[in-house]
């Protein structure tokens, strides 16, 4: 009797050896789509046909669709139509994705969603002097894998081969993935690979315009910069060397803005900023309600820097000092809690600003004599001294289940890998201007976080927002910074601790010397979500269902893991698809089973005290900041916002955005099929399932 193939040719003609576990797997797959768990059926169909590709082929090299034919024929030899028809299913979809991506014009070895090749053709992947794509998606991989290698030389000559073939297995398996610009510029003339900086902006016309410059250089190769107003005199202040008036800093916010639009059309994406001024600048009713008119300022979020005397008078009912940055003297005395109703109605009506706690973020500064922290990176989960950088990236927990469980030891080792990837990024990213090399290595700085929590949770039949939930985000959050400060004291072993590891806090409590001062942060994951196939950062899914504008059509998006529930139980239909798709929302619908209902709950039917417990619980164990959303129905009050800021700030968090539905015009996201002949929700290309009303792409 024959034995079986050595190997198939796969369809772009390489050679691979010949799995039957890939069979067995296939088919596993259709028959749990099927309704059907008989492990003697997935025996009997691999046993089948092996022994059918061993009788047909013998010494040939079957294809890859000689593989699936034959295996289509085992299963209706077997008598399973119904996991037969699934798996004919399966094919067609692989077929129209692959030959979409043929349309796209590449080659994609990791079998990516359509959107996130989209993504990548557009974007991300090299191309020669005449447009041409000239790397495959893998082949990105790879590149990004050798050039933060190249790092290892440094400290062990003739490792970074080792090192690079661990980083690329682990980016070709989309367990952890970078920000954005080291995926673009990683190994290109460009080179720049954080994510974003923190600038300064000084009271003076030179310093400003320096920033507006430096920001230019940031944007151009796709990095995002946040700023603080804080220092700048208010409008209408005495100009001394002109003896004119100061315009203050809201007008000066314009200079950036104009310059960032410039830049966005010719740069690798859309800049972003993020402007912070402090509570008590004389121009903050200004800056509060700078974007409430649309089309102003639509490359910044804005965020009000509050302490906690701040906050303290608002619930007191105080009054509250202005004061002029130039004298240090007092400019006004205002009611508080009218400048907290101003915050709260501006953010019910335009989703900016958020708030920024400023003595919480400063309590957890590591190196408190390098400066008091003012500002934060575009999307705020990052607070940072002038000229310090974020060098994120984020694991990508749904690949870490096994089993139905999560797998810790699996985790824990990519995480420990990961801070060595992020510390290697310092060692080869290229700056534009010195001042930023020197704040990057000053301290070290990175922000490991994760994503696709929701998506992780509704795998476990957990219902966002719970109790489960909140201890599961919390215990994730917690591991990871307990194996990522592991991780940053081996490296500090071998590499030595950050420069200013003895002016540190670490220091100061007598805990082992890190190699990075900062080690956590959770972001929102916009573009890197989509690639890596799952829900953003540790934002709720906001729909089910969607259709989403790719390649001139309007395609119908379902969320792969409900899709894939639905089929496995039995209750998949196109018109259950059509109706969720409407609202985004599953329906009270007894074909959908109520456990299943519970775990696939969105944003907007999810309490604001349970967003709030939920970023709550990740930011206890986060070093930085978390990047979140409290996602609000449009029926929501100005009194809602409220109560949310106050008890984001007495649950000790660090900052707080919030987003009422349909709030801003031009939102990723839209409901349209709650309204009758009405096409149903609707998203622009880039929504990646978090936020829909702010800059969120980093």
């Amino acid at each position: 009797m024959r034995g079986p193939p050595r190997e198939v040719r796969r369809r772009d003609g390489t050679v691979i050896p010949f799995d039957p576990g890939r069979i067995r797997r296939a088919v596993e797959h259709a028959a749990a789509e099927a309704g059907c768990s008989d492990p003697r059926l997935t025996d009997e169909v691999t046993g089948r046909a092996v022994a059918a590709l061993a009788e047909d082929f013998g010494d040939r090299v079957p294809g890859v669709e000689d593989v699936q034919d034959t295996v289509e024929r085992a299963l209706m030899a077997a008598g399973a139509g119904d996991v037969a028809r699934a798996y004919m299913l399966y094919r067609t979809r692989r077929t129209e994705l692959r030959e979409s991506k043929r349309m796209l014009g590449m080659r994609d070895e990791l079998k990516l969603g359509l959107e996130a090749a989209a993504v990548l053709k557009e974007r991300y992947l090299r191309r020669d002097e005449t447009g041409a794509l000239r790397e495959s998606t893998g082949e990105m991989m790879d590149r990004v894998a050798r050039h933060v290698a190249a790092a290892e030389e440094a400290f062990r000559p003739g490792s970074s081969s080792r090192w690079a073939e661990a980083f690329a297995a682990m980016l070709r398996a989309l367990e952890f993935l970078p920000n954005s610009p080291t995926l673009m510029n990683a190994g290109t003339e460009l080179g720049l690979l954080s994510g974003c900086f923190v600038l300064p902006v000084e009271d003076s016309l030179e310093s400003i315009f320096t920033t507006v410059k430096d920001a230019a250089l940031i944007h151009q190769a796709g990095g995002g910069t946040g700023f603080a107003f804080s220092h700048l005199r208010p409008a209408g202040d005495i100009v001394g060397s002109t003896y004119g008036c100061a315009s203050g800093p809201v007008s000066f916010m314009r200079v950036f803005d104009t310059a960032t639009e410039v830049i966005r059309q010719g740069g690798r994406r859309r800049g972003a900023n993020m402007a912070v001024l402090d509570v008590s600048h004389p121009d903050i009713a200004e800056f509060v309600t700078a974007k409430s008119e649309p089309g102003r300022f639509e490359n910044f979020n804005l965020s009000v820097a509050a302490g906690d005397a701040f906050m303290r008078a608002v619930e007191a009912g105080q009054s509250w000092t202005l004061v002029n940055p130039r004298t240090g003297r007092a400019a006004a005395e205002i009611d508080a809690g009218g400048l907290f109703d101003l915050l709260a109605a501006q953010a019910w009506s335009s989703g900016d600003p958020g708030l920024m706690f400023l003595d919480r973020v400063n309590e957890a500064n590591p190196v408190p004599s390098l400066g008091r922290i003012e500002a934060t990176n575009p999307c705020g989960e990052v607070p940072l001294l002038p000229h310090e950088s974020c060098n994120l990236g984020s694991v990508n927990l749904p690949r870490f289940v096994t089993g139905g469980r999560l797998d810790w030891e699996r985790l824990t080792a990519s995480v420990r890998l990961a801070v060595r990837f992020l510390d290697d990024v310092i060692e080869v990213n290229r700056y534009p201007i010195p001042e930023l090399d020197y704040a990057a290595r000053r301290t070290r700085k990175v922000g490991l976080g994760f994503m696709g929590l929701a998506e992780l949770l509704a795998a476990l039949r957990i219902p966002y927002g719970s109790a489960d939930a909140v201890r599961l985000a919390g215990d994730i959050a917690r591991r990871i910074t307990e194996a990522a400060r592991r991780a940053s004291a081996e490296l500090a072993t071998e590499r030595g601790a950050f420069p200013t590891f003895g002016e540190s806090a670490f220091a100061k409590d007598g805990m082992p010397q890190l190699r990075n001062a900062q080690l956590t942060a959770v972001a929102p994951t916009g573009t890197i979500s989509i690639i890596a196939g799952t829900t953003s950062g540790i934002e709720p899914m906001f729909a089910i269902a969607f259709v989403r504008a790719v390649l001139g059509r309007h395609l119908l998006e379902i969320n792969p893991l409900f899709e894939r529930t639905a089929r496995r139980l039995g209750f998949w239909s196109e018109q259950l698809m059509t109706d969720i798709a409407g609202t985004g929302v599953i329906p009270q619908d007894a074909r959908v089973p109520a456990d299943v209902r519970r775990a696939f709950i969105t944003a907007t039917e999810i309490s604001p005290s349970a967003h709030l417990a939920m970023q709550s619980a990740v930011q206890r164990h986060i070093d930085a900041g978390v990047s979140k959303t409290v996602n609000l129905p449009a029926s929501a009050s100005v009194d809602d916002v409220k109560r949310i800021y106050l008890e984001a700030w007495r649950t000790g968090a660090k900052g707080i955005t919030v987003y009422r539905y349909g709030s801003k015009p031009g939102q990723v996201l839209t409901f349209l099929g709650e309204r009758r002949k009405q096409p149903p929700v609707q998203v622009n290309a880039p929504y990646a399932g978090g936020c829909i009303g702010h800059i969120c792409e980093y």
